[in-house]
């Protein structure tokens, strides 16, 4: 698959299967995640792999965030299911470092988000699903403790990972650019 074609091809899919990466493609999928820019090399991310048992815990531990924000009944029976969607989540985690002035907080966020953004798209080169969740439950106090967050870091997404139930051929979109593009 091209560039372009990845780039413009990559959807999000919530209906997701077995067989999900192996260790030899994880290994690519991680290597794409570290060539994101990174402004001052700080490697400002963390990856947690959570699969079989791991999404048993994933459940309770979303749970308990259900619980923590007090986000009601819905949102707790979402969180029994949210964890079985596919058969690999993988947490990425903002490390920040704060008080550098050459490369501030935000700028750590986004090098995280963009890590998470390569280990979709390296994910679907290979053939893979993928959804990028997040929520109030990943500000959840046993959750980022499971995850080895400090105060400072924050879970940017759990992705899940597998393989389409169906594939569903969605029409690309065909934006105006108008809309987003202007010239200086």
């Amino acid at each position: 698959m091209d560039a372009l074609t990845l780039l413009t091809t990559r959807r999000s899919n919530k209906k997701l299967t077995a067989p999900a990466p192996n260790k030899t493609q994880l290994k690519h999928i991680f290597q794409a995640a570290l060539r994101t820019p990174d402004h001052g090399k700080l490697q400002p991310y963390h990856f947690v792999v959570i699969e079989n048992e791991g999404l048993h815990k994933l459940e309770e531990l979303l749970k308990e965030a259900v619980l923590e924000f007090n986000l009601g009944e819905e949102r707790l029976k979402k969180a029994e299911n949210l964890a079985h969607r596919a058969p690999m989540v993988i947490a990425v985690i903002a490390k920040i470092t704060p008080d550098i002035p050459k490369v501030p907080e935000w700028e750590q966020l986004l090098t995280a988000g963009c890590a998470a953004y390569g280990i979709q798209l390296a994910a679907h080169a290979q053939g893979f699903d993928n959804v990028w969740i997040t929520g109030k439950w990943v500000e959840g106090t046993a959750l980022r403790q499971a995850l080895g967050c400090r105060e400072q870091d924050n879970i940017v997404a759990l992705l899940m990972l597998g393989t389409a139930i169906e594939k569903v051929e969605r029409e690309a979109r065909q934006e105006s650019m108008e809309e987003f593009v202007s010239y200086l």
